[in-house]
């Protein structure tokens, strides 16, 4: 049985971790770790990149949450094939008691970020447990919501923050000493490792320290969304009542947080600069990137900046006309709320100055690396937006009072692999 379905701390406040029974590739029946792991399904999400991954390895975890077919329920239909058939072929095998899991990453530079993945009860946002920080997309949590029902699991951890810094991280730091489950390396360069906690003891110190705080969703808010739809679709208690998460502890390990960028097809920069040139004060750069970027971030510490590429030159804007926010920024939101770059970018440029809709997937992608979204730009004579990150505290502070972002404003990393551990919802 799967005991995350079936806690009895149902009074408690705050985070609850339940462990459970992971779901794990055998090392003996592939060809390495590295090769059936992919970045999380929303990073990944070009056809190129999944073409890549599955060429990676034929077992790789992009065939379970991006499965290619014909329709989208062909699609979830043979994810769940491809499941149960990974598992009755000992491809994946379940572990043999339920257990916590410390997750490791760290890279050539000395980032070290450590967490714990378990099954977290989920919870409204109005219980102030878990907060969210952007708005989601309806059609993306009905696509994820097909997939997990039809998979029954799932398929990958969020991430999600907390600052504690007391009985859990002793305990993910003493895990940590230990030999690990797993140790990998994917291409990026990043070294993952993974342990379990299986002991009763640590687990119940871990959740008694959880129990006191609140969380804030780094990434995932449309598959926290998906984890709310699906436990309303189903009577408590049962396993629907948890989801996969992995907890990271930011006052030992703080995350990086970057901005995602827009790719605005079909808007030529010079049709883009034309209609901003009356309302942000506007400098050609011709210089590399990372100059542009120093100086998007000088011209940020003052006001809303942004850098426009895709004609081989950048363009930085900034100074937006007072009058022009004052009409085009909604006034009933916080003033922090008001002064995110995201904010100005969606309600003044989007919607008032280019008229793109910003539901549009037709007209807009978002892109989480800076290079690429200015080489997509270039090649299709299209308008590439980079954005300045915003900090975590801000974040943190808008989640707290029940602010949403707009959507795709940051981006928390480093993401955890998908592919390491999986939950089934009936074991």
């Amino acid at each position: 049985m799967n005991t995350a379905g079936h806690s009895e701390a149902t009074e408690r406040r705050g985070l609850e971790l339940n462990p459970f029974r992971g779901l794990r590739y055998d090392p003996d029946r592939v060809g390495s770790l590295a090769a059936v792991t992919s970045p999380p399904y929303d990073v990944v999400v070009r056809p190129d990149g999944v073409t890549h991954l599955q060429s990676a390895d034929p077992h790789n975890i992009v065939r379970l949450i991006l499965p290619q077919a014909g329709t989208p329920s062909a699609g979830t239909e043979q994810a769940a094939d491809t499941l149960k058939r990974w598992q009755a072929e000992g491809i994946l095998t379940v572990d043999p008691e339920p257990g916590l899991y410390v997750y490791e990453q760290h890279d050539g530079d000395g980032m070290v970020q450590r967490g714990v993945i378990g099954a977290l009860r989920i919870s409204e946002p109005s219980e102030g447990v878990v907060l969210p920080h952007e708005e989601v997309m309806p059609p993306v949590v009905a696509d994820r919501a097909a997939l997990m029902r039809a998979t029954s699991a799932n398929l990958e951890p969020l991430l999600l923050t907390y600052r504690g810094d007391g009985t859990a991280a002793e305990v993910v730091e003493a895990a940590a000493g230990r030999p690990p489950l797993l140790a990998t390396t994917t291409e990026d360069g990043f070294h993952h490792r993974l342990w379990s906690i299986t002991d009763p003891a640590d687990v119940a110190r871990v959740q008694s320290d959880l129990s006191h705080h609140q969380a804030l969703i780094a990434d995932g808010h449309h598959r926290w969304a998906t984890y709310l739809r699906l436990r309303a679709e189903h009577a408590s208690p049962s396993p629907w009542d948890y989801g996969l998460v992995l907890l990271v502890d930011t006052a030992r390990y703080p995350l990086r947080v970057r901005a995602i960028h827009r790719l605005l097809h079909g808007l030529p920069v010079a049709d883009a600069l034309t209609a901003v040139q009356d309302h942000f004060r506007v400098r050609r750069l011709d210089v590399p990137l990372e100059r542009a970027q120093e100086a998007l971030a000088d011209a940020a510490r003052t006001g809303n900046a942004f850098l426009l590429a895709g004609d081989g030159a950048f363009h930085l804007i900034d100074r937006p006309d007072p009058d022009l926010l004052a009409r085009t920024v909604p006034a009933d939101r916080p003033a922090a709320w008001r002064a995110l770059d995201a904010t100005v970018l969606h309600a003044t440029l989007l919607e008032h100055v280019w008229r793109i809709p910003e539901d549009s997937n037709a007209h807009i992608a978002y892109i989480h690396d800076t290079a690429a979204t200015v080489a997509k730009a270039e090649r299709a004579g299209s308008t590439a937006v980079l954005l300045h990150p915003v900090h975590e505290e801000v974040v943190r502070d808008l989640a707290r009072q029940g602010v949403t972002m707009p959507r795709k404003s940051t981006s928390f990393g480093p993401k955890p692999a998908s592919g390491l551990v999986l939950r089934a919802l009936d074991f």
